[in-house]
């Protein structure tokens, strides 16, 4: 049996953080792990941001209930379901990620939690473990399952590295330069087709 582990955002969602500072007009939000590697620096940065203009999780969240999976996304994971268990293996939050979580059709998530104030605004948040990507497709394999991954920022890297095929989807051009040993796909013919190599 083989289990196919996808990134969230950016391969199967628009960047949650990008729509939010679009919404609120803020470039501070625009930063992602396509841009900072280390993911406590960005999201103490986003913290940091938010506390300073005010924005509280239930803003965020109805900037998200108007979201949409990317074009493609649902036929994507119908295909993959042929051949595949998929989970997707997110630094993302549950609080952010559900309602899209539902409108692909309820996959397997594994993510992080949020801490949020008696007011509102996010006060901190959990990760469900350290470099969870790789150790959960580690774990994938350590039970007999061979392990394909798809994703397109640095904190993908490990977990693509660990996979028994490891493909950036859409990467930004700096990390396909920085990282040229894995393949790259730009739509999801191509990276339906690549996942699928043996």
């Amino acid at each position: 049996m083989q289990i196919c582990c996808l990134d969230l955002e950016g391969v199967l969602l628009p960047e949650i953080w990008i729509a939010v500072a679009e919404h609120f007009h803020n470039d501070d939000l625009r930063l992602t792990t396509r841009d900072i590697s280390d993911y406590d620096q960005l999201m103490q940065h986003r913290l940091k941001v938010l506390r300073k203009n005010r924005i509280r999780l239930a803003d965020i969240q109805g900037v998200i209930a108007g979201m949409e999976p990317l074009a493609g996304a649902g036929d994507f994971l119908d295909d993959l379901y042929r051949d595949f268990q998929v989970v997707l293996l997110s630094d993302t939050y549950y609080e952010f990620a559900m309602p899209l979580i539902r409108k692909l059709g309820n996959p397997t998530l594994l993510c992080n939690w949020l801490t949020v104030s008696r007011s509102g605004y996010i006060a901190n948040y959990i990760l469900r473990q350290k470099d969870g990507k790789r150790k959960a497709v580690k774990a994938f394999k350590q039970i007999g399952f061979r392990v394909v991954a798809a994703g397109d920022s640095y904190n993908d890297l490990s977990m693509l590295r660990t996979a028994d095929r490891g493909v950036l989807f859409n990467p930004p051009e700096a990390i396909v330069k920085r990282y040229p040993a894995f393949p790259v796909s730009r739509d999801y013919a191509t990276l339906s087709r690549l996942l699928r190599q043996q």
